[in-house]
Parts: C-alpha cells; sequence; structure tokens
C-alpha cells in the first residue's frame, strides 16, 4: 500500500495527559493557564486545583477504570475533573449538558458511570434522567458563580444564578463545595498509569442517526494530538499566547485542540461556556487571543458581527476550521474579512474525526490549495481505497478516505461488529481507519474531501455529491448557508432538494429562486440540479453544530411517503 508519508517524525513521551500538564506546569508555575470571566488561573495553582479533585474523587470510591460522566460546559470545574480523573486513571465520559433526559440516562448506562458532574441549571434534568439508568449514580452538582469574581458573581445572580439556588438534598446528590472538600487532607495518590490500552476518555459521535457511538481514546491518542498538531499549525507555542476556547470540551475539536493541545504547551485559554455573537465579539476584542478554532457555523456568523466593524484584529496568529467541511466560497467570505480587519494570516481548515480525537489533516501555514484539507500531520498516513476495499487509487481518483496514526481510537465502546468494520488490520501489519469520506489524494499528497459515502445521492443513474451543490449555492450574494438531501424518487430512486436559509434583508421569492437555479445551471450538471428549493430562517443542527441534515431527509421522505399514499388511495377511488 503505497500510502502518503510525511516525512517527519515525533517523539512521544510515555505519560499521562496529567503528567503533561504537570511537566508544563513545573516549567513554568506563575505562567496564566486559563481565564474565566476575568479570573485567571495560574498553571501552580490549575495542579493544586486537579490533585484536590483527583483525591476528592478517590475519596468518593473513584479508582483505575470507574466512569465519571462530565455533563459541562467550558468552566473551570470541568477542566479540574478531567485531568483529576485522569490523575487516578479513571474514565472522563463527555456529553453535552444539552442532551435529552433519555440521552443522559442512555450515556451512564453505556459507559456504566458511578457518578455524573452537572451545572445547577441542569440538575433537574439529570435527576429525573437517573430513572432510566440501571445501577447507582452519585450526582455532583456544580455552580458557575463559584468560579466568579465578586463583581461577575454579582451580575451572574441578579441575572441567573437566582434560578438555580436550591441545593440537592437527596442520598445520591451533593454540591461541589461539598465534594471539593473532601480532597483536602493530603492522602496518596495512586502512582501514575500510562497504558496505550487503557481507555482515559470517552466521545461520542455527533448522532445525527442511530444511537450515538462511544468513542474509546487513551492517553497517547490525545498527547499525540497536541504535538502533532503544534507541528502543523507551524507557530512556535509558547506562555504569554492565548486561544479562545469557545469549542465545547464534550466535543473532540473542543477537548483535543481548543483546550489540551494548547494547555501542555503554556498557551493559555480564554474559557467561553457559551457562543453569541456579542460574547465572541467581546472576547475578541478585549482579551485579544492569538489562535481561534472552530466549526464553519462559528465564522459564517463572523462575518456579520456588527460589533468586531473595523475592529483591528492584527494579533491573530491562527485560525483553523474543522468539524464540518468548510465550503470554498465561505472560505473566500472569510478570508476577506480577515484582510479587511487587517489580520496577517488565512483560515486554515482541518480534516478529522473523532475516532482520531479530531484533526488529522491541516492546510499547510504558507500553501493553500483549492478544495483541499491539506497535508496529514506527522506520523499519520492517509490512503484512498475503492470504497471497503484495500485497494489503493491513482492519484486524482475518489475513493474511501483511510488513515493511521498515533490518534487512532481504541475502538467503539461495546460494539465489535462496528469496530471490525471501522478499524481493519491491512497487509502492512497496521491497523486503518475507514473514515466513511469519499476524497482524493494529488501527487504532492494533499488530501482532498469530497463528502461522507452515505451523503452521496443517486439520481437517475448518477452520483451526486451535496457538497458540491451546496458550493455553489452559497456562492450566492442571497445566501448565507445551505443543506442539500435527497428526497425518494419513484422515478429518479432520488430527487434532490436544497434547504436554503437567506442573508438579512433578502426576500425569499420566486425571483430569488430562479437566479439561485441560473448560479447552479452554469457550475452542476443537469441531473444534479435541485428539483426544489425551500427557504428556512434556519436550518437544524446536532449537538455539536454541524447542519442535521439527516432532519431533513426524514421530513421529506415521510412527506414523500404520505403523498404517494394519497394518490394511490385517489388511484383506487377512480
Amino acid at each position: 500500500m503505497a500510502a502518503y508519508v510525511q516525512h517527519r517524525h515525533l517523539d512521544y513521551p510515555e505519560l499521562t495527559m496529567f503528567q503533561m500538564i504537570e511537566r508544563i506546569a513545573k516549567q513554568y508555575p506563575k505562567e496564566m493557564a486559563y481565564e474565566f470571566y476575568g479570573t485567571k488561573t495560574i498553571y501552580e495553582t490549575f495542579l493544586k486545583r486537579i490533585e484536590r479533585t483527583a483525591r476528592a474523587f478517590q475519596a468518593m470510591g473513584i479508582g483505575k477504570g470507574d466512569a465519571v460522566t462530565l455533563c459541562m460546559p467550558n468552566i473551570p470545574q470541568v477542566l479540574d475533573c478531567f485531568y483529576g480523573l485522569n490523575r487516578i486513571s479513571a474514565i472522563a465520559n463527555m456529553i453535552h449538558p444539552l442532551s435529552a433526559q433519555k440521552e443522559i440516562s442512555f450515556y451512564l448506562n453505556v459507559s456504566k458511570s458511578k457518578m455524573i458532574v452537572v451545572p445547577d441549571m441542569f440538575y433537574e434534568k439529570v435527576e429525573a434522567a437517573l430513572a432510566e439508568v440501571d445501577h447507582p449514580v452519585q450526582i455532583i452538582v456544580t455552580r458557575m458563580q463559584d468560579e466568579l469574581n465578586p463583581v461577575m458573581k454579582a451580575v451572574y445572580i441578579a441575572k441567573k444564578g437566582k434560578e438555580f439556588l436550591k441545593f440537592p438534598n437527596t442520598d445520591h446528590a451533593m454540591v461541589w463545595k461539598r465534594f471539593i472538600k473532601l480532597g483536602d487532607p493530603v492522602i496518596p495518590l495512586p502512582p501514575h498509569d500510562f497504558d496505550t490500552k487503557r481507555t482515559s476518555v470517552i466521545l461520542y459521535s455527533g448522532g445525527t442517526s442511530g444511537l450515538p457511538k462511544g468513542i474509546c481514546l487513551t492517553d497517547l491518542n490525545f498527547n499525540a494530538l497536541a504535538l502533532q498538531a503544534k507541528e502543523a499549525i507551524g507557530v512556535e507555542f509558547h506562555t504569554g499566547l492565548k486561544i479562545l476556547s469557545c469549542m465545547p470540551c464534550f466535543h473532540g475539536f473542543g477537548l483535543g485542540i481548543n483546550l489540551h493541545a494548547v494547555l501542555v504547551h503554556g498557551v493559555s485559554c480564554i474559557l467561553m461556556p457559551t457562543f453569541t455573537n456579542e460574547s465572541y465579539a467581546h472576547a475578541l476584542k478585549k482579551k485579544k487571543p492569538n489562535f481561534i478554532a472552530g466549526v464553519p457555523t462559528i465564522f459564517e456568523a463572523l462575518l456579520h458581527i456588527k460589533e468586531l466593524d473595523g475592529v483591528n484584529l492584527d494579533f491573530l496568529m491562527g485560525m483553523f476550521c474543522g468539524g464540518d467541511s468548510l465550503s470554498i466560497e465561505l472560505k473566500k467570505k472569510v478570508d476577506q474579512f480577515l484582510k479587511d480587519h487587517n489580520a496577517p494570516i488565512q483560515v486554515r481548515e482541518g480534516y478529522g474525526l473523532t475516532e482520531c480525537v479530531t484533526a488529522s489533516c491541516l492546510t499547510p501555514v504558507d500553501t493553500y490549495r483549492e478544495g483541499s484539507i491539506g497535508l496529514p500531520f506527522p506520523d499519520t498516513d492517509y490512503c484512498i481505497v475503492k470504497p471497503g476495499t484495500d485497494e489503493e487509487v491513482p492519484d486524482g481518483e475518489e475513493g474511501e478516505i483511510i488513515l493511521t496514526g498515533p490518534s487512532l481510537m481504541l475502538g467503539y465502546l461495546n460494539s465489535p461488529e462496528e469496530n471490525a468494520n471501522t478499524l481493519r488490520v491491512l497487509a502492512d501489519g497496521r491497523t486503518w481507519l475507514y473514515t466513511g469520506d469519499l476524497g482524493y489524494k494529488d501527487a504532492d499528497g494533499y488530501i482532498y474531501y469530497k463528502q461522507r459515502i452515505k451523503r452521496m445521492l443517486i439520481t437517475n443513474g448518477y452520483n451526486v455529491y451535496p457538497g458540491q451543490i451546496e458550493n455553489v449555492i452559497d456562492s450566492c450574494p442571497e445566501v448565507a448557508y445551505s443543506c442539500v438531501i435527497g428526497v425518494k424518487d419513484p422515478r429518479r430512486i432520488q430527487r434532490v432538494k436544497a434547504y436554503i436559509v437567506l442573508r438579512d434583508g433578502v426576500t425569499g421569492d420566486d425571483a430569488c429562486k430562479e437566479r439561485i437555479m441560473n448560479q447552479l445551471r452554469d457550475h452542476i450538471a443537469r441531473y444534479a440540479l435541485p428539483r426544489e428549493i425551500e427557504f428556512r430562517s434556519e436550518l437544524p443542527r446536532t449537538l455539536v453544530g454541524k447542519v442535521a441534515y439527516r432532519i431533513f431527509e426524514e421530513e421529506a421522505n415521510r412527506l414523500e411517503e404520505e403523498k404517494q399514499q394519497k394518490e394511490m388511495q385517489k388511484a383506487e377511488q377512480q
């Protein structure tokens, strides 16, 4: 197999994630690790907080191999818990705090979590979720105001905190202040346990269809990513630099890049528990972060934040996009935005999957090839094969993207069949991840992502790729963003339908549809043109911010089936 090999090799220390934090904390004890609404925490203090939290977990009976669910946004306590659990070789089971009640029950059951840590605003939902959990679970309730300075605390309580002043009073729940005091006695912590076969973190797939899949990841996975990302970014990390950490910690991109990869190199995090246009603009203007990383929807929003009009962004050293495909047109718009605001950079697209924590490929700092997601990370090899096989296709020919490297997951939680389909040992003796994504590679090793294989449509016998159509639609001046799906069709197998969100002030009338269709006719084959265009005020999104195209597919196909049934009934009556 002639996989493209990067001629760079990195040394990966046999250290746990906690030890990586400990190492940088001892090197730069007085440097800032993170900031939360104006409250700054230095590495020396951060390390003490982690160890105190580790002792508290230990006092509650949590030990090696035990899972604890962290149902939290980007607040200081989640960092304490994440690294505290790692310190005692326990498992951090990371989930979205906006998960539905039944989803929380599922996550607790599948991971066998003994404990869940949750902010007060979500406590009642978690309490209700325990009714469908098949084993005892202890709840620890955090309060955001405990991490705020006196002024911010007063403002928060006045606005929101007063809604959550009820403390849990059950035999299986306690507030954080009571919990963390259990870590005050300086009791011995267990020896460090670096093991490449031990699950340290469980993340979950986006869940656009079916049940979410637990993805089992190791210390090596996260530490390798941290070292690879630094090398691929090509900017020297050092203390004093800052990143705007708005991507959530329950997402591989947020946890792996926005937090761990920078913290272990002395770059401080500006923690953002929620994203709004206003909060993002305020953080950019006031905190002047050197790096920002996010999904395309964040950068699309960036273009329309009036508070950033005329703001000088020359402090930016890197902007990275992942989590979903960045259309060519959106990249052009974001790059122009950066230029107009004096930022000396371009947005750099990456590619990856939670199955390898997050990114494993990135556009180089000085070279952009249109449509490319860049070059693989060091020690990460990519190959393009005929879908589902190990037969490599020639450069320039589309096939399934498969990859291998040190950030590759152990496997899916309790899913041997899924593991057999996704992780395969090939002739070279290495385990390769079958991504389910279509793409191709050029002669220089640049990778081009095209589409999820499952999103490929077939109409009149032709393969149609929604991403290609979306890119053309998004290039229309009237359009903010779009989603293209296939609808079951008795004649064509599937017909193409587009859902479009227009820019503010644009009227979605027939004339607008015709202008968009004229643009499509210039770029898209006739068989691939949308048969329907529907304007929406917004598009549904998954918990990690991707457009939830499955929702549209289910809705459109259900309506089509109802239509067909009515037509059959009408024909029978005649």
